[in-house]
């Protein structure tokens, strides 16, 4: 009887495990280069003196949607998306690399092009493994290329006048070796900083929306749901198998 006990109630739990997840999907569902978690379910025995007799359930990642999301046109030059795969670098506060694909930039005060919630772009013509940041002068023009580049020019000149004050580190690593921190960012299970690749592009003027699918996020609700009603149930037959039982030896007593 224990056995059942065991099995729903680790499958209940982690059913809870599954919906926290499922949630964080959801509340995503607008956030710009969002890549969706993808969970599943594992049975695990539990190893002890003799053979093993339980078996419990867990609630496991098994990694990221890397899917692309679809573009969406904003016109603004310091909007940029990466319509292929691909990753934009950023320096994190303690100055290691990590990897987005929001690319809704912004300009600081003191002139760093940066993330929207302020993490520095990293420069790609910088020092290798030294990451710097990008450095735009003020009141000018500035234009990202399809590679990177960075040019700025006087308001209204010509094109011919532009500089290249810098490029945005791009980068693709094998995606079996990302992982997502607690800051949403993404940064190499090695821990060390991906090589530009010159074959990741980017699209100004556009952002890449969410990949997750309010749907498909919905209709798993629903199935967490129904899962979880099943585990209670089974908690609450175990249960009255045991009461029954414990009536029969009463009566045989």
């Amino acid at each position: 009887m224990d056995r059942l006990i065991y099995t729903a109630m680790t499958g209940a739990s982690n059913i809870l495990a599954r919906q926290e997840a499922v949630t964080s999907n959801l509340s995503n569902l607008g956030t710009t280069g969002y890549r969706s978690t993808q969970e599943a379910f594992k049975a695990i025995p539990l190893n002890g003196p003799g053979l093993p007799t339980r078996t419990f359930a867990i609630n496991s990642s098994t990694g990221y949607d890397f899917t692309p999301a679809p573009l969406q046109r904003t016109g603004r030059n310091l909007d940029v998306a990466l319509p292929g795969k691909g990753w934009i670098a950023v320096m994190t506060p303690n100055g290691k690399e990590a990897y987005t694909r929001n690319g809704n930039l912004q300009v600081a005060l003191d002139g760093t092009l940066q993330t929207q919630s302020g993490l520095p772009l990293v420069d790609d013509t910088g020092q290798v493994g030294t990451p710097t940041a990008i450095n735009l002068p003020p009141d000018m023009d500035i234009t990202v290329g399809p590679d990177g580049t960075i040019t700025a020019s006087p308001p209204g000149s010509a094109a011919a006048q532009a500089t290249i004050v810098g490029r945005i580190k791009l980068v693709n690593p094998p995606e079996n070796q990302l992982a997502r921190s607690e800051n949403g960012l993404f940064q190499t299970t090695t821990g060390k900083a991906a090589a530009p690749d010159a074959s990741v592009s980017l699209q100004a003027g556009s952002l890449e929306g969410s990949n997750v699918s309010a749907i498909g996020s919905m209709v798993d609700m629903i199935a967490i749901s129904r899962q979880f009603q099943t585990q209670m149930q089974l908690l609450k037959t175990a249960s009255d198998d045991a009461q029954q039982a414990a009536q029969l030896l009463l009566i045989t007593g």
